[in-house]
């Protein structure tokens, strides 16, 4: 399986990756499309949920007139559980598909993971464009979060296991900003429909959906498997092909055999220490070590699942699937539709940020002082939305609001999703992401679940107003000593030098540490190997692809 493929490791740290182009750099940085996905059919649903002709055709209310009642306005609603439901059901759905996911990807391959779930996003698409009642459109969603599980927690595998080191954090950072811009055109298209007064209000959204399936499952037909994908296999002459592609080398090339022979040495080495015996070995391997260590895979695991919940702990999401039913409570905005379009914006405008200042300072640094900014803004934002409700007071509530959301931007956005594809060894790197995905989905889940009860008095709730920000605010407190005690600096590493950081350093040190050996060197790779030489690499490749 390793076919002629001759390897030559080196023992210089500066030599472990091939040099790159601006090809190979567009090439990582399309498979980011997909974040479109996760924004788009997140950002929609809050738009749709505030359309008259929608809550008129889903409730069986006539739609008020200019002289309607205080009382038959706020009775004009989409009821609170079945509220919940619509926006909590996608999120159910993309924790199990998350979570399936990790599985597919080490027997399938990422890239075909990623199409499969373009294909059953899609399915979900039309059936939510074909609802006009409760039943389908619930299916529907659920249909599609199985597919947006898939693309969410593969493609951060995907876009980690094929960008270069330098910019690896950037390119996984568009990730995030594709997001943005998903969450932004879904706020174009909803404020575009919301006065239609046919179906075409709450449909043209829904089917825009299935335009980003179809473009990123094209794209990725065009786009290699990952090259780590074929070592955890024993195909090392794909392995080496894909990565002759991914760095725009001629075939042979010296830089693609020692950065191979180091992905192959890292491995060796990992499944030296952690062999997989089996199915639900394979599983129980992410869980295995002291929770003291934090090399431990059972730390990684924690380091990565916890990340994400706190990640939707910041409340970033009440603003996105929520904020223009809150912004229409606040009594004094006018046209709460341009608001929700305005955060959107300041969103997509302030990511693109992230991807030179998390090279630049790095993951840890920007994520301490990002739970920072968030927590006196989110705290900002509670005391003056209790102490004063007059329109210059909203006003600035909404500005802090901004402020808020360009710190959540331009940190924990786009870093939550870098660490997790960096933090995990390649034998169950996979699974390890798609748990941390799946938990970001649990309680992105859990969290679209409770919201309308502590926003609304409808359906037996409470409504807190703008009392909500204390709740993200002290959350956001608990992500700053999260972050300030728990993550690791990753930054200008491969993935395999990511490995050894973690096994020489804790997170408050990890920043301090710099590459002094290759994993070739350590297992004795660093000679040229003869295709004989490297069958013991195969078989336990073989192994691992079995389980």
């Amino acid at each position: 399986m390793g076919g002629g493929v001759v390897l030559q490791g080196t023992a210089d740290t500066d030599r472990v990756e091939a040099p790159v182009t601006w090809k190979s750099y567009m090439m990582c940085a399309f498979a980011a499309f997909g974040g479109i996905f996760f924004g788009f059919d997140s950002g929609y649903i809050s738009g749709v949920l505030a359309m008259d002709y929608f809550i008129s055709l889903f409730t069986g209310l006539p739609i008020p007139g200019p002289g309607a009642s205080k009382a038959v306005q706020n009775a004009f609603v989409i009821p609170t559980p079945h509220k919940s439901l619509i926006v909590s059901i996608l999120s159910a759905g993309t924790f199990f598909g998350a979570i399936l996911a990790g599985d597919l990807a080490d027997w399938f391959g990422r890239r075909t993971t990623v199409v499969l779930g373009c294909i059953v996003y899609g399915i979900g698409c039309i059936l939510q464009t074909a609802s006009t009642g409760l039943g389908l459109l619930v299916a529907g969603r659920l249909i599609a979060g199985f597919g947006v599980g898939f693309v969410s927690a593969i493609i951060i595998l995907y876009m980690s296991e094929i960008a270069p080191k330098g910019v690896r954090g950037a390119i996984v950072s568009g990730y995030q900003f594709a997001i943005t811009i998903g969450l932004l055109l879904a706020s174009c298209v909803d404020y575009a429909t919301e006065n239609r007064t046919d179906s075409g209000s709450y449909r043209i959204p829904m089917a825009l959906q299935l335009l980003w399936a179809l473009i990123l499952a094209g794209g990725l037909l065009w786009l290699p498997e990952s090259p780590r994908y074929f070592v955890m296999k024993g195909h090392l002459d794909k392995a080496a092909q894909v990565l002759e592609r991914l760095r725009d080398q001629p075939p042979g090339s010296e830089l693609v055999r020692a950065e191979l022979t180091e992905i192959i040495a890292n491995h060796e080495y990992e499944m030296s220490v952690i062999p997989q015996s089996g199915y639900f070995s394979s599983w129980a391997n992410c869980f295995r070590g002291s929770l003291l260590n934090p090399a431990s895979n059972l730390r990684r695991t924690i380091l990565g699942t916890s990340l994400q919940m706190m990640q939707q702990w910041t409340g970033i999401n009440f603003i996105f699937y929520f904020g223009t039913t809150f912004f229409m409570q606040l009594g004094t905005i006018s046209n709460p539709f341009l608001i929700s379009l305005i955060t959107t914006l300041v969103n997509v405008c302030s990511t693109p940020i992230s991807f030179w200042i998390i090279e630049r300072f790095g993951r840890r640094t920007i994520m301490i002082w990002g739970a920072l900014g968030m927590v006196l803004c989110e705290f900002i934002v509670a005391i003056i939305g209790v102490t004063d409700s007059a329109k210059p007071a909203i006003s600035a509530m909404i500005a802090f609001i901004c402020i808020y959301i360009f710190f959540f931007a331009t940190t924990w956005g786009p870093g939550a999703w870098v660490v997790i594809g960096e933090v995990f060894p390649l034998p169950i790197r996979s699974r390890g992401v798609a748990l941390s995905t799946a938990s970001n989905w649990l309680w992105n889940c859990i969290i679209t679940i409770i919201t309308p009860y502590i926003t609304s008095t409808a359906g037996g709730g409470v409504d807190l107003g703008p009392k909500i920000f204390f709740l993200w605010g002290s959350l956001c407190l608990l992500c700053l000593i999260y972050a300030y005690f728990l993550i690791p600096e990753t930054k200008g590493l491969t993935l395999e030098q990511v490995d050894r950081m973690l096994e020489e350093t804790t997170p408050m040190t990890s920043a301090k540490w710099v590459p002094h050996s290759t994993y070739a060197a350590e297992m004795g790779m660093t000679e040229k190997a003869t295709p004989h030489g490297i069958e013991h690499v195969e078989s336990g490749k073989d192994t691992d692809s079995s389980v």
